[in-house]
């Protein structure tokens, strides 16, 4: 990590951590279950309601967010309450991600559902995005213009929407035969990709930059997203396990619908065969892997990678970004797209 971005990321993450904190009603004493199971969920108390060291993800998103409005002349503290409402309906959606996906565990620890059950789960999930939008909503406290918070609240509800057509098509495709590589495409646009257009989007809303400016950082974030995700489909089938800390059997052996296996069953009638009638075992994986080389599957996904990531680039540079912070997205995005490549 470059000295910048270290430094954007000591100053910046604090704060939103304070901001979420104040949203979601944490003063580092043991909540009731209502507020706990949220607290639970941003990784500041443990399964007895205690407060401990934070587990949390990695708050991409939102520090991207407020690098952007420094780096678009804006003052990044105006955009905490946007990056902290970013956060929250990001781990709303996981609440819900692991319900629909029956997942017991999250970073290391059992999920909400898992603790406290299903419906208890669903409604903390519903609390949460509640919560995310009124911290958008705070933006009208940060002296930003009140017709730009009302911009940026439209948005993130269109963002919201996204989200939840992208995990409609996610669990459609979990029962379906035909999935195509653009139904999947339009799948991970809205699972993954949208968020993080968001983010850029209104960190340059809030700045006050340019609608053209705003395009061509709303375009990064989305390219971002695309080539994150495809990139990951790639580490999931040929990624070292050392190296990225999960086996790259286990998309294979769970039968994921990713892009290089879409491609795959799209262009190869035995490897359509084996999918079909055969279970997944140690020669499953092994020959599955050899249809998707002989196909040139692996090809196909560093292509679209390799686009993304251009697209990604080519817009972030066109924006102009500014100063540390955007040396700094620069760094962030090399880190994004380059991983274990």
């Amino acid at each position: 990590m470059s000295k910048e971005l270290s430094s954007m990321a000591n100053i910046m993450l604090p704060q939103l951590e304070n901001e979420m904190q104040a949203v979601l009603h944490f003063d580092g004493s043991k909540p009731d279950l209502f507020r706990g199971m949220m607290h639970y969920q941003m990784g500041w108390i443990d399964d007895q309601l205690q407060p401990i060291k934070p587990i949390s993800g990695k708050r991409i998103r939102p520090l991207v967010c407020m690098l952007v409005c420094d780096a678009s002349g804006g003052e990044w503290q105006q955009a905490v309450p946007a990056a902290s409402g970013i956060e929250i309906l990001h781990n709303f959606s996981l609440v819900h991600d692991d319900i629909e996906d029956v997942s017991p565990t999250r970073r290391g620890r059992p999920t909400i559902w898992k603790l406290w059950g299903e419906a208890q789960a669903i409604n903390c999930g519903d609390a949460m995005f509640s919560q995310s939008h009124t911290a958008v909503g705070n933006l009208i406290n940060t002296g930003t213009p009140p017709a730009t918070v009302v911009k940026a609240m439209q948005l993130f509800d269109k963002t919201c929407f996204q989200l939840t057509e992208g995990q409609h098509r996610d669990m459609n495709f979990e029962t379906r035969d035909d999935v195509s590589v653009d139904e999947y495409l339009e799948m991970i646009t809205g699972k993954t990709a949208v968020l993080i257009s968001y983010s850029t989007a209104v960190g340059a809303m809030v700045a006050g930059a340019p609608q053209e400016t705003i395009d061509h950082y709303a375009a990064y974030g989305l390219n971002v997203g695309l080539a994150f995700q495809v990139i990951d489909d790639i580490l999931g089938i040929w990624g070292e396990e050392s190296r990225t800390g999960k086996s790259a059997a286990t998309d294979i052996i769970t039968k994921k619908k990713t892009l290089p296996v879409l491609f795959g069953l799209e262009n190869c009638e035995p490897l359509r065969d084996i999918y079909r009638e055969r279970e997944a075992d140690a020669d499953f994986v092994r020959d599955v892997v050899q249809l998707l080389n002989d196909v040139g599957a692996r090809e196909f996904a560093d292509e679209r990678a390799e686009e993304y990531s251009t697209a990604a680039i080519e817009h972030l540079t066109a924006a102009q970004p500014e100063g540390d912070s955007g040396k700094a997205l620069f760094e962030i995005t090399e880190v994004l797209l380059k991983r274990d490549m």
